[in-house]
């Protein structure tokens, strides 16, 4: 249905507690992550036995392209109408129609420089791949907005609920044309049925039209937050993405797809608690600008949560990648593995960094986030292009390198901004520690007591339970790190409001 009054605003009400609204909503967004993370192993990996490396690799070099388009696409206003303190419908409805128009003009753009990128690979098969993903950006430029509005009512169960149906949806789609006989047709039908299916379901769930486009609605304030932000983002986007690209451009397909798959493995736990916790701690942390020590609780509550969840996750797998890549995607990945554990430590220092990401966005902070990516990505890409002088393995050696020094640095950059920077960063140090060590001793166990890939994966996984249960009673800070796990009271004292 339509808005009614021009004066109305999306601003949640306060009669609930912010603690309890984000604890609700933690455990309704990770139990839709625990269904997706289900979905998305599975479909990764019937297809990576239904799919060559190459088929992906196709995948992969236009996904390098279409990426940067979907940070265009976004503009940033995503985050600009979470962020913000209240939101007219007329403004609502020009995010809308802004964030539509440029799906657009980028979904045109694509389409028309195809050839082009297919010529930049040597590679004819991209131009028809590229122009039918090219309908993806208008599909998603028309969802934005929708998916924000939910997201700024804080109904993260809804949300959980559309993200599940519009995974189902691709991943049927896509293994249905793999099993056909597709090949990377496959993977290419996933991603549209994927964005279809999810747009339908946003109209659905939100409930609203958006109204005609009105110039008197005050937009410079949410354009130049969405500008600073997106600008941040592309940056970001075009150096996370550049190792991609070399390895497409020097290497071939057949490279770039074991590549993109290393990587996407390494990235499955980050992105799947990532993108939840950030949907949850962005409009809660934003609501708590004016009281500092309880956004202080949350911050350190939410890095600590994330990053027990993510480096378990990625040291385990590390540790265990040769039982576990030839087991899950069979033999004709081997030449994965060793990207593979690259990879995932590249994936710790990334979620590391996820905390400090929170804070540029909810303080508003957009401006020095900007100048913190201008001065940093430039590092980051001269270690992509150093490590390529050493084939797959350098690059991915590289990109694990940089994460680590851009994590440290952001946390140097936010020393002046009012967050614990102290204490995120002794955070990080314990958690990581305590889960490198313990994924060395399950590394050690499983290479000398394992005589076949299944024994391995066993005997390593235990000695990765002992290992972390054994630091719990004995190191006495990453006990104190672990129990907080335990217990949501931070998570609830600090969102909990004030009285009148």
């Amino acid at each position: 249905m339509s808005d009614r009054a021009s004066t109305t605003t999306t601003t949640p009400s306060p009669a609930r507690s912010l603690g309890s609204i984000a604890a609700r909503g933690a455990i309704l967004t990770m139990g839709g992550q625990g269904v997706k993370i289900m979905l998305q192993f599975c479909g990764i990996v019937i297809l990576a036995r239904l799919l060559s490396p190459n088929d992906y690799g196709l995948m992969a070099m236009v996904v390098v392209l279409t990426g940067i388009g979907e940070v265009l696409r976004d503009f940033g206003l995503s985050s600009a109408a979470i962020q913000t303190r209240s939101l007219s419908v007329e403004q609502r409805s020009n995010l809308f129609w802004i964030n539509s128009a440029i799906g657009v003009i980028l979904a045109l753009t694509l389409f028309t420089i195809a050839p082009v990128l297919a010529a930049f690979y040597d590679e004819s098969r991209l131009i028809p791949i590229a122009r039918i993903l090219a309908i993806t950006y208008l599909l998603n430029g028309i969802a934005t907005q929708y998916r924000a509005q939910l997201n700024r009512g804080m109904s993260f169960g809804t949300l959980a609920i559309i993200d599940i149906l519009g995974m189902a949806a691709g991943l049927a789609v896509g293994l249905f044309m793999a099993i056909e006989g597709y090949q990377y047709w496959a993977l290419v039908g996933q991603q549209l049925a994927l964005s279809a299916a999810t747009l339908v379901t946003l109209v659905l769930a939100a409930r609203w039209l958006p109204g005609l486009p009105c110039r008197s609605a005050p937009m410079a304030d949410l354009l130049r937050y969405g500008c600073n932000l997106m600008g941040t983002q592309l940056i970001g986007y075009a150096t996370r993405n550049l190792d991609s690209l070399i390895i497409g451009y020097r290497f071939g397909a057949e490279a770039l797809g074991l590549y993109s798959k290393s990587y996407q493995l390494s990235m499955l736990p980050l992105n799947q608690i990532n993108a939840p916790a950030t949907t949850i701690a962005l409009p809660v942390l934003s609501r708590l600008q004016q009281q500092p020590t309880r956004y202080d609780q949350f911050l350190l509550h939410g890095q600590t949560l994330m990053l027990h969840l993510i480096v378990c996750v990625l040291a385990f797998a590390a540790a265990l990648a040769e039982p576990l890549i030839l087991l899950v995607l069979g033999p004709q990945w081997q030449e994965a593995v060793p990207v593979f554990r690259i990879l995932a430590v590249a994936g710790i220092f990334q979620a590391a960094s996820y905390t400090s990401y929170w804070v540029f966005l909810s303080k508003g902070l957009t401006p020095l986030h900007l100048r913190f990516t201008l001065i940093s990505r430039p590092v980051m890409i001269g270690f992509i292009f150093l490590g390529a002088l050493w084939g797959v393995s350098g690059v991915a050696i590289t990109v694990a390198s940089g994460m680590g020094v851009l994590w440290l640095w952001g946390l140097f950059f936010l020393r002046h901004s009012g967050a614990p920077v102290g204490a995120m960063l002794r955070n990080g140090l314990i958690i990581i520690s305590g889960y490198a060590l313990s994924a060395g001793f399950a590394w050690y166990s499983a290479d000398r007591w394992g005589s076949s890939l299944p024994l391995q994966l066993l005997i390593g996984s235990a000695a990765m339970v002992g290992a972390v249960l054994t630091l719990g009673l004995s190191w006495p800070p990453f006990r104190g790190s672990l129990l907080q796990v335990l217990s949501s009271s931070t998570l609830l004292r600090a969102g909990r409001p004030s009285q009148p």
